[in-house]
């Protein structure tokens, strides 16, 4: 890759691993517009490390926080709210491990189409402005129960399927399960972490069995790009989800989804 392509990327894969835009959705567009080839693993594992790194250091009280309780009472009958927390992230991050362990390889085969990601691009935004148009909106981020915590992970199994968005789709079933924007915003960051963990694990496992020569500075400009545009995202979008809510980036769904399928049909 050049340093362009470098840059673009990196940025683009930190913006929307937590916007509830997909990922996917965007990284097919520079071959789609540009024909610019795969990103490659090593890049991959690159951005993935940039963005586990902003989310950890933007989070780092409440998981210090999350984990100290979860060691101390979440083995005990007095939970804590932290305790509890820290259960419900452990729980919603379940399915997600069963559907990428038993389902990765039918999704790869028949899933990875701009056709495909452009109706799901479409089709997850339309629900995520039902989700916000409904929200009843009274639940903060300690009222979740453990059965709330599993549809929102069950959610976050679909977000395998390219152009679903797994920010997206799980901050949809967290208002429609009456939290409000930005408790639902934060749930789905912390799921982000082990998630994001385990995709990285892999990708480097991968990456070591292949045996592929490392171009240093692509992933050093990867990491620290990546890192940047994920923390400055995830801060800007805390501060003002609770004031625009959720149509603006459905619209932009909407009209990315539609950039898509212009590319299959025309």
């Amino acid at each position: 890759m050049t340093l362009f392509e470098i840059i673009i990327l990196a940025i683009i894969q930190g913006l929307t691993e937590f916007l509830p835009i997909s990922s996917s959705a965007h990284l097919i567009l520079p071959s789609e517009l540009l024909g610019w080839d795969n990103q490659g693993l090593a890049f991959d594992v690159a951005v993935h490390v940039g963005s586990l790194l902003a989310v950890m250091i933007y989070f780092r009280e409440e998981i210090i926080r999350l984990t100290a309780a979860w060691f101390q009472h979440g083995l005990s009958k007095q939970q804590t709210d932290e305790s509890r927390l820290a259960w419900w992230v452990i729980v919603a991050t379940i399915p997600a491990v069963f559907a990428g362990y038993f389902g990765k390889a039918f999704i790869e085969q028949y899933t990875r189409s701009a056709l495909v990601i452009a109706c799901t691009t479409i089709g997850f935004g339309l629900l995520l402005w039902y989700a916000d148009y409904t929200a009843k909106l009274r639940k903060n981020i300690y009222q979740l129960t453990w059965k709330s915590a599993l549809w929102i992970g069950l959610a976050q199994a679909l977000a395998l399927i390219p152009g679903t968005s797994r920010s997206g789709i799980t901050m949809t079933a967290g208002l429609m399960l009456g939290l409000n924007r930005e408790s639902a915003a934060r749930f789905s960051f912390l799921l982000s972490i082990p998630v994001i963990l385990g995709a990285g694990l892999l990708s480097t496992l991968d990456l070591l069995e292949a045996n592929i020569p490392v171009d240093w500075s692509a992933m050093f400009y990867g990491i620290g790009l990546s890192f940047v545009s994920a923390y400055t995202c995830i801060y800007l979008f805390l501060a003002w989800i609770a004031r625009i809510g959720m149509l603006p980036f459905v619209i932009y769904r909407l009209a990315l989804g539609g950039v898509l399928l212009g590319f299959v049909f025309w």
